[in-house]
């Protein structure tokens, strides 16, 4: 039967601790230059939804990529990862959010394995109530423990477990970190891990730059929306003055170093109070807030990355464009 519970201490110690995180990423990322914010703020109960109708647009193909890989080779991917099908399966996921492709994973995991345990790892307290309710009303053989926590900040110290376990780090959100903090993440996982357990990690591979680009700067301005939620949510937590609409998104493809950019640029000179991180900053005209970066890869830097997280690669599983990677690899 599926079991969880989001306890009110939890979400208590949880609210303090994403404070604290980001009253020291805004004094970090907003007084040195250029500036910048990290990714994970988005991610606030609205932001989540926003995030939530992006992955519905047309331009936004990753989602729907990724999705239509799953589903079409779940079986596969869950029988290649467990190797020995007499034990029970645990999967761990970093950045859960609702957990919504997820389901298709668990699904097969419970077909095939039997006994599931599903671990969702994510910042967002109120994503992870939306698939701990999904999850237990569509699949109730399988048994979620839900982690609220930053894994990039606080990576998670996993409880020893007798079956094998999958890690699970789909939805490109590999790509939201620099190579050196993408492998930080990766080895991370891999020190919870045992020999034989394994990693599924999904990668969106490098394509022509007006597709990019228009990923992430759609026209009807869901981006851009969702974008400027990190400002919002400053003013709600941190008791700031922004105003939104004096900041433009911007989005600009790099392929030096092969990433898409997402920017918050200032409109004209202004002023702007951040109360609880004690903060007077004046922004100039075009003077821009670097919120996210969104990495794509190629076949060998996928295999390079793995690597040198310690992991070796499997197998990988794509669509019929070549646009998105769904990988296997193995701890050994």
């Amino acid at each position: 039967m599926s079991t969880y519970a989001l306890d009110i201490d939890l979400h208590r110690r949880s609210s303090l601790s994403v404070r604290e995180s980001l009253i020291s990423e805004v004094r970090r990322g907003l007084l040195r230059r250029p500036r910048s914010l990290p990714p994970w703020m988005f991610y606030d109960a609205r932001g989540s939804r926003i995030f939530e109708r992006i992955t519905k647009l047309k331009e936004y193909y990753p989602t729907r990529t990724e999705r239509n890989i799953l589903s079409s080779f779940s079986d596969d991917i869950v029988a290649a990862a467990c190797q020995d099908k007499s034990q029970a399966v645990r999967l761990v996921e970093l950045g859960a959010g609702t957990g919504s492709k997820t389901a298709i994973l668990l699904d097969a995991a419970v077909r095939l394995q039997g006994e599931v345990l599903y671990v969702p790892v994510d910042v967002s307290s109120d994503a992870l109530q939306v698939a701990c309710d999904a999850i237990g009303s569509s699949l109730p053989e399988v048994y979620v423990e839900p982690i609220v926590a930053n894994y990039v900040v606080h990576p998670p110290q996993l409880e020893s477990y007798s079956g094998a376990t999958l890690g699970l780090y789909i939805g490109s959100s590999i790509g939201n970190f620099a190579p050196e903090e993408a492998r930080t993440i990766l080895r991370n996982l891999r020190s919870q891990l045992q020999a034989g357990d394994a990693l599924l990690l999904g990668t969106d591979l490098v394509k022509d730059e007006p597709t990019l680009v228009a990923a992430y700067d759609d026209r009807d301005g869901v981006t851009a929306e969702f974008n400027r939620n990190m400002l919002h949510r400053l003013n709600r937590e941190l008791g700031a003055d922004f105003d939104p609409t004096k900041f433009r998104h911007r989005v600009l493809w790099s392929p030096m170093q092969s990433r898409i950019e997402m920017h918050l640029e200032s409109t004209r000179d202004q002023v702007v109070h951040i109360a609880a991180a004690h903060l007077n900053l004046h922004f100039s005209q075009g003077e821009r807030i670097h919120t996210e970066n969104s990495y794509k890869f190629t076949n060998e830097t996928i295999r390079l990355l793995l690597i040198d997280a310690g992991f070796e690669l499997e197998r990988v599983w794509t669509d019929e464009r070549g646009w998105y990677a769904v990988t296997l690899a193995r701890v050994r």
